[in-house]
């Protein structure tokens, strides 16, 4: 993943359980509030290595985490699946209407967009 917060973001979202409660409070600063490293570093009242030292230790995790496990990059390749087959039911549903006409078709292409719908709106 070439954007490192966005990467990161996920990565917590997914695995920022496994961290201390130390390296989420900095994590969360440094990532979700944008603050500095000097800025935390006053905040929080410790140097700013220390900081920053804590920050790569808990993408360390994260990433260790990823890769063990590999739920971010499972959720990517699902979500653009059902993307995908929310897009070719709708194709269906066209020739369905221009073409065949057929009652049995327009049932199950309903059935399977509601489903994916489901499966997306449960992914959000």
């Amino acid at each position: 993943m070439k954007n490192k917060p966005l990467e990161m973001c996920l990565l917590f979202d997914f695995y920022g359980e496994v961290l201390t409660e130390k390296q989420k409070e900095l994590f969360d600063l440094y990532y979700n509030e944008d603050l500095s490293l000097a800025e935390i570093s006053e905040h929080i009242g410790i140097t700013r290595q220390g900081v920053r030292d804590s920050i790569v230790r808990a993408e360390h995790t994260l990433r260790d985490m990823e890769k063990k496990l590999g739920l971010v990059s499972r959720y990517g390749k699902i979500d653009s699946l059902v993307g995908s087959m929310l897009d070719d039911v709708h194709r269906l549903r066209i020739i369905n209407s221009n073409l065949l006409h057929n009652p049995e078709i327009s049932k199950l292409l309903a059935r399977l967009d509601k489903n994916l719908k489901t499966i997306a709106d449960d992914r959000s």
